[in-house]
């Protein structure tokens, strides 16, 4: 096990350098940078003239090195994280990257989780039953539900959600993460709820479309299991349809959902992602669109870089639950 574990970090190495090379090239390719945004923000916000704001505009290039080529800007950045722990300047927040992630990261993280929880255990419970009572009314309308949740655009349904909270319920404080009165209190049970009460559309819509991803798998997995010989064997013997169930065809049913738990980390970000620019939530989300559209190429590479890094560690983790829970599994 520990061989395995040390081999795929190992091989995360080469993986992460290429996903940072792609992924800073990307981010370049649109015409302009920071620089440029730079200017127009002082033509026509500050009234500058055309001819000083450009000469502004080169000398904050010079200044900043993004006036060098792609490629000398990209080892100046990875020699940054390498050698300080840095992940560059973020030319709008003013501030280092790393600390602006290190503030934002542990709400995206427990927006995520909270989602996956929520998607997996909801998933699971609904496919054991959508399972058990195939082509009833609960089973078709688990169905239905499945399509319409892999089916429907995230996105909208923030729109959706924003529409009645803001404008029909009136709820305050829609884009924080607690109200003001608990803004530097203390962790509490009672900060903890309003913490929910704030996040739980994010939660929500993330999780959606896990809910409906798992039940399918969930389903279509234990609906094989019930249809193996050792379940057919175990019915024979006069054991409880409970039993026969819960002992032995839902824990091998749950082989390929712990598997697939690695691949859906990302749509749970992705779903993170969605709701929470729409909400206009104080995680990373925000943060990396609006790096985005200001061309901070610094912010939005070490947000993808950090996201690269939980996708890898989510399909390890999701490999070793695997091998325990599965005993005929080798890690070689």
């Amino acid at each position: 096990m520990i061989n395995y574990i040390l081999r795929r970090l190992l091989i995360s190495i080469p993986l992460l350098i290429g996903i940072s090379i792609v992924s800073f090239v990307i981010i370049q390719l649109p015409p302009g940078d920071f620089a440029s945004a730079y200017q127009s923000y002082l033509m026509n916000q500050a009234n500058l003239p055309a001819a000083e704001a450009q000469k502004a505009a080169n000398e904050y290039r010079r200044a900043y090195g993004l006036d060098r080529p792609v490629y000398e800007q990209y080892f100046r950045w990875i020699k940054g994280i390498v050698t300080e722990g840095k992940f560059g300047y973020s030319f709008a927040y003013k501030q280092d990257v790393g600390e602006l992630i290190a503030e934002r990261l542990p709400r995206t993280l427990f927006l995520a989780a909270s989602a996956h929880l929520i998607s997996t255990l909801f998933g699971i419970v609904i496919g054991i039953y959508s399972a058990t009572h195939k082509y009833s009314l609960g089973d078709n309308l688990a169905t239905v539900f499945a399509f319409i949740g892999t089916a429907a655009p995230r996105f909208f349904l923030a729109i959706i959600l924003v529409y009645l909270l803001v404008i029909r319920w009136k709820v305050p404080y829609v884009n924080r993460f607690t109200s003001p009165i608990y803004s530097f209190a203390p962790m509490s049970w009672g900060k903890f709820m309003d913490i929910l009460r704030h996040t739980w559309p994010v939660i929500a819509i993330a999780g959606f479309g896990g809910i409906a991803r798992n039940m399918r798998v969930m389903r279509g997995n234990l609906l094989d299991v019930l249809n193996a010989q050792y379940v057919t064997t175990a019915r024979s013997k006069g054991l409880r349809e409970s039993k026969v169930i819960n002992k032995h065809a839902v824990p091998n049913a749950l082989h390929p959902i712990i598997m697939y738990q690695g691949t859906v980390l990302p749509y749970m970000l992705q779903g993170e992602l969605e709701a929470a620019i729409v909400l206009n939530m104080p995680s990373l989300a925000p943060m990396f669109y609006n790096s985005l559209v200001s061309q901070d190429i610094y912010v939005s590479g070490g947000f993808l870089l950090v996201y690269s890094v939980l996708l890898i560690a989510g399909n390890l983790i999701a490999d070793i639950v695997l091998a325990l829970v599965d005993p005929r599994i080798k890690l070689n």
